[in-house]
């Protein structure tokens, strides 16, 4: 539905992205992760056609986004992470205008205002003035807007930041709704919000690709010695080294919070918990815990990030430079949110 191919964006000497290229079938939630600084954002704007790829191209249900970007983007919806919007109007009233700019036929575009309005829990300011509004249901509008002309492929950026906790399940659920039938892109810095809505996660770093697969594929990629959670009751002084000198162990960290907790680090393919219960058995203690610890997706970000990082610490000055820095050539995320409305 979505492809791109060897996307590259230059800023004079700078290479803020170089040669990203992936593609989203319909019905795929894409979660699209990167620390700060590591071309995401510029890589979002490409992909939406806010930005010109210096090299690469983008298609949108076979069309080139750049070629032929009025067919293309009725089939694409965009949520920047700044949404602009016009304070002076009624949020009914903005909806209106953007169904005109879509060029919507009147006649449809009040129904789909209509269901927009409640799809995205609007009712009850539907005919108040955006300038009133606060965050959070500004983040709405923005969402209505970008969901409005029906869009088979839709680009979320930070869609639930500035929303308090039942907003934020409500949007979950219609982001869930709308990937059932649509190409979703979902960028945003909660990765437990990444983990409970995509099929499929795509990790960028130092503005390359470093992993792309489903949480499940990047947890057997990433990872490293097994790892155990360890709670003793009354855990005495000497429990710390009598764990650490059980064969196979090859580090030991107390919990900083005290209470008898520990974390072992278990040797590559070597299961200890029936080692460790054997312990606590021979010395009397109480097993309150004793658990595997699985990577989340926050573990394999941190890990996959830190070793592309030390990866390109060997490369050649020709290899990529440091994060996103400041250009003159380079729009602020402030004009980003503003050609997005």
């Amino acid at each position: 539905m979505i492809e791109a191919q060897a996307l590259t964006r230059r800023y004079g000497d700078f290479t803020a992205v170089r040669d990203v290229s992936f593609s989203v079938p319909s019905g795929e939630i894409l979660g699209i992760l990167g620390p700060n600084g590591a071309g995401k954002t510029t890589t979002i704007r490409m992909i939406t056609g806010f930005l010109p790829p210096s090299r690469g191209r983008v298609t949108v249900n076979g069309r080139d986004l750049f070629t032929e970007p009025g067919k293309a983007r009725r089939d694409l919806g965009y949520l920047p992470e700044t949404v602009a919007l016009y304070p002076e109007m009624r949020v009914r009233e903005y909806l209106a205008y953007r169904a005109r700019l879509q060029g919507m036929r009147r006649a449809d575009a009040g129904g789909a205002i209509g269901d927009t309005v409640e799809r995205c829990l609007l009712a009850e300011v539907e005919h108040q003035i955006i300038g009133t509004l606060s965050k959070g249901y500004r983040q709405r509008v923005g969402l209505a807007a970008a969901i409005l002309h029906q869009p088979r492929v839709l680009v979320l950026d930070e869609p639930t930041v500035g929303l308090d906790p039942k907003q934020i399940i409500a949007i979950r659920e219609l982001i869930r709704e709308l990937g059932r039938d649509r190409t979703l892109l979902l960028s945003t810095h909660i990765l437990p919000e990444v983990e409970q809505l995509c099929q499929r996660v795509l990790i960028i770093d130092r503005g390359r690709i470093i992993a792309d697969g489903t949480p499940a594929e990047l947890r057997h990629q990433a990872r490293g010695n097994p790892l155990l959670d360890v709670t003793v009751k009354d855990a005495p002084p000497e429990a710390a080294e009598a764990l650490s000198q059980i064969p196979g162990v090859v580090g030991l960290r107390p919990d900083e919070a005290g209470g008898g907790r520990f974390r072992i680090e278990c040797g590559a393919g070597d299961d200890l918990r029936e080692a460790v219960f054997r312990t606590a058995v021979d010395k009397g203690w109480v097993l309150l815990e004793l658990s595997e610890k699985k990577a989340s997706l926050e573990d394999i970000f941190i890990r996959l990030t830190a070793e592309a990082f030390a990866a390109d610490d060997t490369e050649s000055p020709e290899g990529l430079p440091p994060p996103e820095a400041p250009s003159a050539e380079a729009p602020s995320e402030t004009e980003s949110g503003e050609a997005a409305s």
